[in-house]
């Protein structure tokens, strides 16, 4: 006689039917009042809103990012003594339950969430309130909540259920083990006997539970027992778990809800659990999040503290946040890891060495250097198997970041996520997935709910606690992740190395979304190394006392807005509005403390009349107009040139500088222009070369079709014709040294204001642009097509530059059609090149012989639907130059773009009879670049960061004008390495960057 057949689709039903009906049950409503307001109020304050009383099905808020205070108030019903006492509350909102001294306690998230359900279920709706009920009890609990799901989605603002209710313990642990054996099955192969087993049990336990008694119950339970019990033997691979709840920062909410949302919400969670699981261990990186928790809720962060030292809790990554990788400075990586690792050490006594970016949209080539010298060792990461074209060959593997040839141990958890439902299918798809499986035995996998927060829910534990060692699956160990990472790297020897940067296939719109926060960044960037290389000097000089408070403060904000979906232009209008206001205050700070300095200096020094600083370490070359009249001057390498009254030369005699309408010339180009403002030629006079290819029109700005969001463009979009604006009148004019050509052009609703530039004895040719946006769909671009030919490119990051292809022979190159550069790219032969400098711009093309700067974006929705459409003002400039890109000094040139000289002045000074000049610090020799002069972060010596421009071994020697008591090399932490002197020249290898510490002679 056959066997009955088991029907797979009647096994879901009953698993549905136990979760759906069987394992609470409501017994009364809860009273329920709210206190509703626009924005969050603090505990003491939270009957200041409108008052509201609720039923299941009632209203309470009218719009996302509502705020209220809940109070749930009632009497237990007899029935429930002796049963488990729980509460169901669902506000479709979130929620965070709080003590009576309103510190959190438990977050809620409501189940009618935006989430992939295939990784979980979003909700957390169950408040645990006894073991065993006395049925007298009176609930009297406080919840501070948002109208808002986990993705920032108003879902209806009306309260769904909040009830009274007892849970069936043994019922709720039947339906994990059914669910476990159930998709255990699922993922055996069809003919294989554990599987044929496993069904059996589920099958015979479906027909005991046609009468649902406890005895029943009870009897199921012991059936499933028998296969949950059964264990593996000798296994291949151990799988490392940690909880995780990967929290943006900002996103589709503002910064104010992920105070509540991350911390509140998810660590009050987590901490519930951790009492209920006594193997759950759970990580969370971030110090800006801790911080927050340290400041808005005292009490939960004594709590977190202590799981920390208990080693339950790991605190991850070395960076104050998980911040964009491709578009701030190398200084500001540098301080990320510099304030992050700091506070671990401080607040938890921890040395972190992971660097811990699930989430950010490319990697840095530079990023290996910065990472080892400062004591990070191995990498976690998941975000490469987002690209579009091709599959990276390795989830364990050293990445070599290709300029200076440091190594960090990398991996990528092969189930792809970092909201790992823990379950079975997580645990196969590792085993399948893993690519270095022939040669690892571990891996890693990141369980929980994460980006707006949430967490591991008691379905992750359950599954995991079934999972330790279940015959037909890979062991599961829940541990922090730095042990894995150990036991990862003791077969280091085995590993792969991957050289160049982690280029992400996707996202490339994000290199120019929202420009007006990237400008700003650029330039706050650009005046805080001016503001520390100033106060170094008058701190050194006993002059002013070092600001150190005021720069901590601002630092930490700055790198805040380098999240990585804030400063991509990833996140939703109110992120950007509230951003953009702050980072207008920041910079004016940092301009004032900047001008403060400098005067102090400037009477220090005993100067008079007008002063000009450089902190560049090269003797610059400017033109300045002073009172009205325009002279050139050079200024001495990180010094200062006071200058007399007098120009020193009259201009009417240079003939060599002339602009009419299709041209402008200077002694060394002449730049010649088509009747639309195009450019048709830039020929270099010097040299005897035509720069822009034949019958290609250069400086074209183009506008495509973009239909796309805040992270991708269509990556077809030259196939579409391209549309161009209308040029409606020029202007032309001669300002003392400087030629200039003005077009007006004009474009659907927007208007562009061009001014071309150029200066007596200048190579570089700037376009300074002023464009008032309110274009949707579209992406506003300049190319410059040229005489140049080069396989590679070379484009500027942080610390150096690295070279890509300029034609798409692989479908590795065809992927990298956007790509990434700090403040030039540069295409050369050996002995010509040319070279895009930008002073806010990061998205650049290379194609052949044509570069390609993408200037503006305003995609049609998501996240912000208003991106971009707005005033905007930034500069890029043409730059030929004899010889390749570093003979060139290109570098120079970008730099120079970016940083101005400061001038200082005294209304009433007396006429200075002779110009007088000084340089503080200079560089004798060698391809280096000073990028940081700054006071020492844990006393009052002062931290000067070198770097190798070119790519060559080279030597240098430090000229000060000050006395030095003794100098050290450190790490990036600032951690002694070696002592030097200064009477030796410095060695260098390629890209190299050497921080040293200096203890300076007072000058009393």
């Amino acid at each position: 006689m056959p066997y009955e057949k088991i029907n797979n689709e009647k096994l879901h039903q009953m698993k549905a039917f136990i979760e759906g009906g069987k394992i609470y049950q409501s017994l009364s409503s809860l009273k329920v009042e709210a206190w509703v307001t626009k924005e969050p109020t603090t505990f003491k304050e939270r009957k200041t809103g409108t008052h509201l009383t609720l039923s299941a099905g009632d209203k309470w808020g009218g719009e996302l990012w509502d705020c209220a205070w809940f109070y749930f108030s009632g009497k237990v019903p007899s029935q429930a003594r002796g049963e488990k006492l729980v509460l169901l509350i669902d506000v479709n909102g979130e929620l965070c339950l709080v003590d009576r001294n309103g510190s959190p306690m438990q977050g809620l998230t409501n189940v009618n969430s935006e989430f992939e359900l295939s990784l979980g279920k979003p909700g957390k709706r169950v408040v645990e309130i006894a073991e065993k009920a006395s049925g007298t009890e009176e609930i009297d609990l406080w919840a501070d909540a948002g109208c808002n799901d986990l993705f920032g989605h108003f879902r209806s603002g009306t309260l769904k259920i909040a009830d009274i209710a007892i849970c069936k313990e043994e019922i709720r642990q039947l339906y994990y083990d059914v669910e476990v054996l159930l998709e255990l099955a699922e993922q055996l192969e069809e003919d294989s006997a554990r599987r044929a087993r496993i069904y059996q049990a589920l099958y015979d336990i479906s027909l005991l539970l046609v009468d649902w008694t406890d005895e029943n119950v009870r009897k199921a339970r012991e059936l499933l027992a028998i296969p949950l019990q059964k264990q593996n033997g000798d296994v291949d691979l151990t799988i490392s778990a940690v909880g995780h709840a990967h929290i943006d920062l900002a996103w589709l909410w503002p910064i104010r809800e992920t105070i509540r949302k991350g911390g509140a919400r998810t660590f009050s969670t987590v901490l519930r659990n951790m009492e209920k699981y006594p193997d759950y261990i759970f990580g969370a990186s971030q110090p800006q999040l801790y911080q927050w928790m340290k400041e808005y809720y005292p009490a939960l962060y004594e709590q977190i503290k202590q799981r920390i030292a208990e080693g339950r809790w790991e605190v991850q990554g070395g960076m104050w946040v998980e911040p964009d990788s491709n578009i701030p400075s190398g200084e500001s990586l540098i301080r990320q890891i510099l304030y992050g690792k700091r506070f671990y050490l401080e607040e938890f006594g921890k040395e972190v060495r992971t660097l811990w970016v699930p989430d950010i949209f490319g990697y840095s080539a530079s990023l290996p250097q910065l990472l080892k010298q400062s004591e990070i060792d191995y990498v976690m990461t998941q975000k490469l198997s987002w690209s579009e074209y091709n599959d990276h060959p390795h989830h364990t593997f050293y990445w070599q970041g290709g300029i200076d040839g440091s190594k960090v141990l990398t991996h990528l958890p092969p189930e792809d996520t970092y909201n790992g439902p823990a379950a079975p299918r997580s645990i196969k798809k590792i085993e399948r997935e893993y690519y270095d499986k022939n040669i690892s035995e571990h891996s890693l996998m990141l369980f929980g709910i994460g980006d707006g927060g949430g967490g591991p829910g008691e379905e992750h534990l359950e599954r995991l606690k079934r999972e330790r060692n279940l015959l037909g699956l890979s062991p599961v160990v829940q541990e922090p992740s730095i042990n894995f990472f150990r036991k990862l790297e003791s077969s280091s020897s085995k590993y792969k190395t991957w050289s160049g940067e982690l280029y992400l296939e996707k996202h490339q719109g994000t290199l120019t979304s929202q420009a007006r926060n990237k400008k700003y960044n650029r330039k706050i960037e650009k005046a805080l190394r001016e503001l520390e290389f100033v106060a170094s000097l008058t701190m050194m000089k006993g002059i002013k006392q070092y600001p150190s408070e005021e720069l901590d403060s601002i630092w930490k904000e700055v790198m805040l807005y380098q999240f990585h979906d804030i400063l991509p232009g990833s996140s939703i209008s109110r992120v950007y509005d509230e951003s953009l206001e702050r980072y207008q205050k920041i910079n004016e700070k940092v301009e004032r403390l900047i001008e403060e300095h400098y005067q102090a200096l400037y009477q220090h020094l005993h100067l008079s009349g007008i002063t000009f600083f450089n902190s560049l370490p090269w003797a610059r070359r400017e033109w300045v107009e002073v009172h009205g009249k325009w002279r050139e001057i050079t200024i001495p390498p990180m010094g200062y040139l006071e200058i007399k009254d007098q120009p020193s030369q009259a201009l009417t005699g240079h003939t060599e500088l002339k602009v009419e309408k299709t041209r402008m010339e200077n002694e060394l180009l002449v730049v010649s222009f088509n009747r639309d403002g195009t450019i048709r030629s830039i020929f270099d006079k010097e040299n005897n070369r035509e720069t822009i290819a034949k019958h290609r029109p250069a400086n074209q700005l183009a506008i495509y079709h973009d239909h796309g969001d805040a992270w991708d463009f269509p990556s077809d979009y030259k196939s579409v014709p391209k549309m161009k604006p209308i040029l409606e009148d020029i202007h032309c004019e001669i300002n003392g040294p400087i030629a200039v050509m003005t077009h007006f052009y004009t474009f659907g609703n927007s208007t562009i204001q061009q001014s071309v530039k150029m200066k007596l004895g200048s190579r570089q040719v700037d376009f300074q642009t002023k464009v008032d946006w309110k274009e949707s769909n579209k992406m506003l671009r300049t190319s410059f097509p040229l005489q140049v030919r080069s396989d590679r490119v070379h484009c500027e990051i942080q610390f150096g530059y690295i070279n890509r292809s300029t034609h798409q022979n692989t479908q590795w190159d065809f992927a990298k059609d956007e790509i990434c550069a700090h403040q030039w790219i540069d295409i050369s032969e050996p002995d010509y090149g040319v070279a895009l400098l930008n002073d806010c711009k990061y998205g650049h093309r290379a194609e052949e012989d044509e570069l390609d700067l993408n200037l503006l974006r305003s995609p049609p929705d998501s996240p912000d639907p208003n991106a971009d459409r707005a005033d905007h003002e930034f500069v890029y400039s043409f730059y030929p130059h004899k010889g390749e890109f570093v003979s060139g000094e290109v570098y120079k040139k970008g730099y120079e773009l970016n940083i101005p000289v400061r001038k200082v002045e005294k209304t009433d000074a007396a006429t200075v009879k002779k110009d007088s000049s000084a340089s503080f610090i200079q560089l004798q020799g060698g391809s280096v670049m000073i990028e940081t002069i700054k006071k020492a972060e844990l006393d009052n010596e002062m931290i000067i960061r070198l770097y190798e421009i070119s790519g060559n071994h080279t030597t240098t020697k430090l000229d000060l004008s000050f006395v030095v008591e003794k100098i050290v090399e450190t790490n990036l932490l600032e951690n002694p390495k070696q002592s030097i002197s200064l009477d030796s020249p410095i060695s260098f290898t390629p890209f190299e960057i050497k921080t040293l510490k200096m203890k300076v002679k007072s000058s009393s």
